[in-house]
Order: C-alpha cells, then sequence, then structure tokens
C-alpha cells in the first residue's frame, strides 16, 4: 500500500494540484486535510474518473477532511463518539484494504493564552481514548494527517525561538509524544532518523520555501504490524512549488 497527507488548505483552490498528484504518483490512499468546504459543495464530480472513492466531511470555511481511496472503503465513521465537544468536521476513520486509517486535522491551538489551545491538548486526549475504542497495537492501523506539532527540534526551523509556539510548546509535544505511545510508530524518523525534512512552510513570512524555514507537522503514524513492512516514507515538496499551492506539501510512505 502506498498512502500519502496532504493539507490541501481548501480543495477547490487545490484541485489541479490534487489531481495532477494522484495521476502522477497513484498512491493508493490519500488523505486531505483542510478542504475548507461543505458537503454540499464539495468537487465531487471533479474525481469522476480519476478512479478513486471520496468520502469527506465538512463545513463550510474551515477544517473538513477527506479520504481518496482506490477499492471502495469500509466501516466509514466521522468525528468523535465519546459525547463530548464537536469535533469540527476534524476526523475520519475508514477500513481500506484490511487496514484501519484514521485522518485527522489537530487544531492549531492560536495562541498560548487562547482557549483553543487547551482544546488542541485535549483534543490529544480524547483520541487516545478513541484508539483505545476502535484500535488495537496488533492489528494494522494507520493515523495521518496535520498533527499541528514539530515533534522534535529537528522538525523546525529555529526551535530555540519556537519554544512558547503552539505547535511546539513543550506542553503539545508531551501530549502527542502520549498519543505516539499508545502504539503508533513516525514511519518517517523510523528511516531517515537525523534527516532535516519539513512539510509545512508558512505563507506570511517572506522566503521560507526557498531558505526551507519550515515545520515537520503533517504524519503518517502507524502499529507494529505496519511498522515492519514500511519499505519508504518521503516528502515531496514538487506541490509547495507549484501554482497557486498551499502552505503544506504531500507526505507519503509505501508498505
Amino acid at each position: 500500500m502506498k498512502i500519502a497527507t496532504f493539507n490541501v488548505n481548501s480543495i477547490r483552490k487545490r484541485l489541479p494540484i490534487v489531481l495532477q498528484w494522484l495521476k502522477c504518483n497513484k498512491p493508493d490512499v490519500l488523505c486531505l486535510q483542510e478542504t475548507k468546504v461543505q458537503d454540499s459543495e464539495f468537487p465531487l464530480s471533479d474525481f469522476d474518473g480519476s478512479g478513486y472513492h471520496v468520502t469527506f466531511r465538512g463545513m463550510k470555511s474551515y477544517n473538513g477532511v477527506a479520504v481518496l481511496s482506490r477499492n471502495a472503503p469500509k466501516n466509514v465513521a466521522y468525528g468523535f463518539d465519546d459525547g463530548g465537544e464537536p469535533d469540527e468536521a476534524r476526523l475520519i476513520r475508514a477500513t481500506i484494504d484490511g487496514i484501519t486509517i484514521v485522518n485527522t486535522y489537530i487544531p492549531q491551538g492560536a495562541s498560548l493564552d487562547s482557549p483553543k489551545y487547551p482544546y488542541k491538548l485535549e483534543w490529544y486526549q480524547r483520541l487516545r481514548a478513541y484508539f483505545s475504542k476502535h484500535l488495537s497495537t496488533k492489528k494494522p492501523a494507520i493515523w495521518c494527517g496535520d498533527m499541528n506539532v514539530a515533534p522534535e527540534p529537528i522538525d523546525v526551523d529555529n526551535p530555540k525561538a519556537k519554544k512558547k509556539h503552539v505547535c511546539f510548546h513543550e506542553d503539545v509535544r508531551r501530549e502527542y509524544h502520549e498519543t505516539l505511545a499508545w502504539g503508533f510508530t513516525d514511519v518517517f524518523r523510523k528511516l531517515h532518523p537525523d534527516k532535516l525534512q519539513y512539510t509545512f512552510w508558512d505563507y506570511r513570512q517572506p522566503n521560507t520555501l526557498i531558505e526551507n524555514r519550515g515545520w515537520r507537522v503533517d504524519h503518517i503514524l502507524v502499529t507494529s504490524p505496519l511498522a515492519k513492512k514500511c519499505v519508504k516514507a518521503e516528502v515531496d515538496v514538487k506541490p509547495r512549488n507549484m501554482e497557486n499551492p498551499s502552505d503544506h506539501t504531500v507526505m507519503w510512505a509505501e508498505f
């Protein structure tokens, strides 16, 4: 299986990039985040003839997730089922080719003094309970998406200056690592323990891509049955260099 994850930052704006990437790279599964479109306006017809089944959950202007798969997804579920706060169209679970895939767009957190930050931390806590309920560390499962966290100093440019950033603060990194410890392996770091590689370069700051000042916040994490079988895990920077790009690029892995 070849699976990829891509925060498109609006599926309608990034549709040409997504369709071209599918055609050129032929993944079995592509998970998208920040589709930024309500379900009634998702550009479903544009995927006709692409060879992909499309599953999605969105809302107007914000968030939104989608799963594109060559084979039909089974056991599709949306969001948390714990009776807590609404998850704002940030999670899809589906079984594809016998593998359970959870695609998430984790809240960014805004700022340390914003109510959105504790909501982000709580999201990770809810995920651990969700995984315990729906997944098994002994069965093949993939958790992927935009996690909005750089796990280690190597995963962000100028980490000393980012200590109080909502995507690198010790609190959010602790929650991420506790969730990882539930039973997941970061396949990119497993294969590239010392490689400096980012998946996000901020639009709002000049020359971040040219100067490679970014973040590795998009991840593919797998349970042990798949960790043993991962043969490739790479970041494709080409989509970030295309016309009208997302501020993220594609991360992919092959098993």
